[in-house]
């Protein structure tokens, strides 16, 4: 075979060159589907948005108070361990405490305590209940009942126990000297005085609640024209006085959860007066019922449960008279519900049950104290001593005890 010559080579090399050129060009110009339009240009990338911004976090504020948090029923202290589920109510005029099964619905044992018992007052420490025996001015005592076995100690002579409260941290025992108007300071644990406030303004002192920083205590003056009395009592010094617009009988007194407004029952007003607590002032008045005399508050600190004696009498009020149980809710400060105690009856002071399912109460003037089913208002009757007044649930949830019938924190 006759090879090309170098001048074919160089002739047929552009030719080739140009006739693949020409058919790139070809291919390139293809329609397969339109040849009718001009191919459409590359799809350009989707724009990416922003991310959105990110709005900063609110700033803190203060943490909304709730003194009543600690109170709640998965907040038993370990100090209350092995303490037997009992009602212990004070029979004033049978000088004894029934001790009362909640589950059972009856009296389990009777103690002989001292003269005219008023209260069963949880220590600060929860380790003690103390029965306030008011005597009659000079036969006060003190009787301490271990919560584990349900027994009584050796009474303590102390003079007028009416009630008895704490100081926030626990440094003393508050003896309300009703007949002598005045507060002794105890040793919490050996009751020995410490020091003594006058009250001379506040005749019948005889139950209060604290501020919630502890700078003071409110307590209510029962007899003469009644109203409040503001008390440091750290620096041992009443601070002021406060009459109502109306003329009453103040009782029970207790501070709502926020610690801004108290709440204090009037027995002859049949209501609840409202009263801001750092400026001392009236503020509102809350109708419930006859002779309201008594607070609980819910075990969710959200309602406040007013116990309405019938009656209008501080002794021998009738019996079977137009008790009731008023509901009040903290937030509205309004009327919820009204709960009458069936045939009649004279509810007073007393607690709710850990869980918060039954509210206990005194039947001051009928011999019994009602347990109440809070979701219902259904009420059962037990038959205790003679005029049974100041009784407590234990155990109770809470970090300690501010006295009366168990104001925990």
């Amino acid at each position: 075979m006759k090879r090309p010559s170098l001048h074919s080579i160089r002739f047929m090399a552009p030719l080739a060159l140009l006739l693949a050129f020409s058919a790139s060009q070809a291919r390139a110009g293809t329609c397969p589907e339109d040849c009718s339009a001009p191919p459409a240009a590359p799809a350009a990338a989707p724009a990416v948005a922003p991310p959105p911004a990110v709005a900063p976090p609110p700033a803190a504020g203060p943490k909304p108070v709730n003194i009543y948090a600690e109170t709640g029923a998965d907040h038993l202290s370990p100090a209350t361990a092995g303490a037997l589920s009992r009602v212990y109510v004070p029979n004033r005029s049978s000088n004894s405490v029934s001790v009362v099964d909640p589950v059972a619905l009856k009296e389990v044992d009777r103690l002989s305590v001292g003269s005219k018992p008023q209260h069963v007052v949880p220590s600060w420490d929860l380790k003690t209940l103390w029965v306030a025996n008011n005597g009659t001015g000079t036969n006060g005592s003190l009787t301490p009942i271990d919560p584990l076995t349900a027994k009584a100690g050796k009474t303590i002579p102390v003079q007028d126990p009416y009630n008895m409260y704490f100081m926030p941290d626990g440094s003393s025992a508050i003896i309300v000297d009703e007949a002598y108007k005045q507060l002794d300071l105890r040793d919490p644990q050996t009751m020995a005085l410490k020091a003594t406030i006058p009250t001379p303004t506040c005749p019948g002192i005889n139950h209060a609640d604290f501020s919630v920083d502890g700078s003071y205590a409110i307590f209510t003056c029962e007899f003469g024209m009644g109203g409040l009395a503001k008390i440091d009592l750290k620096n041992q010094k009443v601070l002021g006085h406060l009459d109502f617009s109306k003329m009453g009988m103040p009782q029970d007194i207790r501070l709502s959860p926020d610690g801004k407004v108290f709440y204090v029952a009037d027995m002859m007003n049949d209501g609840v007066f409202l009263v801001d607590g750092d400026s001392f002032k009236e503020i509102g008045f809350i109708p419930t019922g006859i002779g309201a005399h008594g607070f609980v508050v819910s075990r969710d600190g959200k309602r406040l449960y007013v116990s309405n004696r019938g009656s209008h009498k501080m002794e021998q009020g009738r019996a079977r008279g137009p008790g009731s149980v008023t509901v009040i809710d903290f937030d509205t400060r309004s009327v919820v519900a009204q709960w009458p105690i069936p045939g009649g009856g004279s509810p007073d002071m007393g607690n709710v049950s850990a869980d918060g399912k039954q509210l206990w109460l005194s039947g001051r003037f009928d011999s019994e104290d009602y347990m109440v089913d809070t979701t219902s208002g259904a009420v059962t009757k037990i038959r205790v001593g003679v005029e049974p007044h100041g009784l407590t649930v234990w155990p109770q949830p809470g970090r300690y005890s501010q006295g009366h019938t168990g104001n925990m924190r």
